[in-house]
């Protein structure tokens, strides 16, 4: 017949008492750590949002400071090109202001130049009228060129120079045996500039080369 032994249940108590304490202590130990863990990352992100805030106004004032400087040198300029464009249209008005009234007063030169050269080429040279009529279109003349001289005009007479579309008017091609092809034989009218500017084209003649002998 077996008989319980007196004392074994109580010395086993304890130990499984202290089992469970340990299992407690260590199940509230680790929420513990995993607290410690998050709030010392939330501080090193909360470091690091602090860092990054200065860095991104700098780089923010920066791109607005290229911006700006970028704006002002753009403006800068288009204010020079302005100044610049205005100076040169204040200068064509004050060289070329006059263009309209020199082109109106070369055909009143052309009319007196020809009526001295016909009065020369007369056959009552010896007539003192005509002698008094031809010194005073001289007079008349010299006045005009004059004139004209100050406003900026000149005339120019390529006859013998190579023919340029750009400041001569081809009026008629005549073969020559003499002068190279596309040269000025004639002078029909001469040309003007106001200073360095076309005001008139020279009308002239101009040579080419000779028909080959033989052909129709």
């Amino acid at each position: 017949m077996n008989h319980d032994v007196p004392g074994d249940e109580p010395a086993t108590a304890p130990t499984a008492e202290k089992a469970e304490a340990q299992e407690s202590e260590h199940t509230e130990a680790a929420p513990d750590a995993e607290s410690a863990e998050s709030a010392e990352s939330a501080e090193v992100d909360e470091s690091a949002e602090v860092d990054e805030e200065p860095l991104s106004e700098l780089e923010c004032a920066q791109r607005e400071a290229a911006e700006n400087r970028d704006n002002y040198l753009r403006v800068a300029a288009e204010i020079e090109n302005l100044r610049k464009r205005g100076a040169r249209e204040l200068e064509n008005a004050r060289k070329y202001g006059l263009e309209r009234l020199a082109q109106a007063l070369l055909p009143v030169r052309d009319s007196l130049e020809a009526g001295v050269a016909a009065a020369d080429d007369s056959d009552a040279a010896d007539n003192t009228d005509v002698e008094s009529l031809r010194e005073g279109k001289r007079a008349t003349l010299r006045l005009l060129d004059a004139a004209l001289e100050q406003a900026g005009v000149a005339e120019f007479d390529p006859e013998g120079e190579p023919f340029d579309p750009a400041r001569h008017e081809a009026m008629t091609m005549q073969p020559s045996a003499t002068a190279e092809p596309n040269t000025v034989l004639t002078v029909i009218q001469k040309g003007y500039l106001i200073h360095d500017r076309l005001l008139r084209p020279a009308r002239v003649i101009v040579s080419e080369a000779p028909a080959a002998e033989g052909d129709d």
